[in-house]
């Protein structure tokens, strides 16, 4: 098995791959900037190697607010929200940004969801979401030492 950066001529049998799978969403333009990582799986072997999978990163971006909630009343900080979303929308459209994810806490959610709501937010139930979080870099390169990745090569290009 070899993993390796992805190459236009993949893309016919990534759509294979992504109708195969039976999802309800299209296949992503991958010429799109925002996908910073397309890495592909393939059996090793070279001139008739078999894609065996792929994995897609796209950037977007996490929302926090940090609104003092004793300043002014209620009226006031609702104005400040609004011209602080407004210069952030505007901010994330001139960079690029696609889209912009915000997680409440339940304290707050139903109130304050129904305020982003008005504001153009949809909330989103309709896929279970997970978070990865990177506590080292050296846990693939000592995986692999510990055999526990097998029958794996990487092209040297990658940055692991």
């Amino acid at each position: 098995m070899q993993i390796r950066k992805y190459k236009p001529e993949d893309l016919p049998e990534l759509k294979r791959i992504h109708a195969a799978q039976n999802f309800p969403y299209a296949f992503p333009d991958l010429r799109n900037p925002l996908f910073l990582t397309k890495i592909v799986l393939t059996d090793g072997g070279d001139s008739e190697e078999k894609i065996r999978g792929a994995a897609l990163l796209r950037l977007t971006a996490e929302a926090y607010l940090l609104l003092d909630p004793k300043a002014g009343t209620p009226s006031q900080r609702w104005q400040t929200l609004l011209l602080l979303h407004e210069a952030v929308r505007c901010d994330a459209w001139h960079r690029g940004l696609e889209d912009v994810h915000a997680w409440l806490p339940p304290a707050i959610a139903k109130k304050f969801g129904r305020r982003m709501t008005q504001l153009g937010w949809q909330r989103d139930d309709t896929w279970t979401p997970y978070c990865l979080r990177f506590a080292c870099r050296a846990t693939v390169e000592e995986r692999l030492r510990r055999k526990q990745i097998s029958s794996l090569t990487y092209d040297s290009d990658l940055q692991l």
